[in-house]
């Protein structure tokens, strides 16, 4: 889900009770802060030599020990209009960071709205070789036992 899609909802939703669901169907508590919206760069040399670039906008979460407080979509929405200057292209990604033991990045899929509680589901994050190409061989030319075989 890009900024424009998650600024919808929480626009459409300013009061309702914000939660984000862990891929694993757990969530995370109600009383979680939103305590960063960024965005990040990442330029790097994939195995293959090319060089790439990712950005995203990453919303950082908080757990405390002050269970009643509570971060409503409006506010959300007003701290990601401040933020947009920084976050620049509305097209982003947006991914919430999250510490369970570690601190791991999950991808906004999707959002549905059910007795006043906006939810928004996360998807898991996969390694990949993004030079496929030149670091794996192609096996489909491949026929079993032929000596030009890969």
């Amino acid at each position: 889900m890009n900024i424009t899609e998650f600024k919808k909802h929480l626009r459409l939703h300013p009061t309702a009770t914000l939660r984000f669901q862990l891929p694993d169907g757990g969530l995370i508590p109600t009383h979680a802060h939103i305590t960063e919206v960024a965005r990040v760069d990442k330029t790097f040399v994939d195995c293959g030599g090319t060089v790439r670039k990712l950005s995203a906008c990453v919303l950082q979460t908080w757990v405390a020990d002050d269970v009643d407080h509570r971060f409503a979509p409006s506010k959300l929405a007003d701290v990601m209009d401040k933020a947009a200057g920084i976050l620049g292209d509305e097209d982003l990604p947006v991914e919430i960071e999250h510490e369970d033991f570690l601190i791991s990045q999950f991808p906004i899929s999707g959002a549905l709205t059910e007795d006043g509680t906006l939810v928004f589901t996360l998807t898991s994050k996969h390694a990949d070789c993004l030079a496929r190409e030149v670091c794996l061989p192609d096996v489909t030319a491949c026929t079993p036992g032929a000596s030009s075989c890969c």
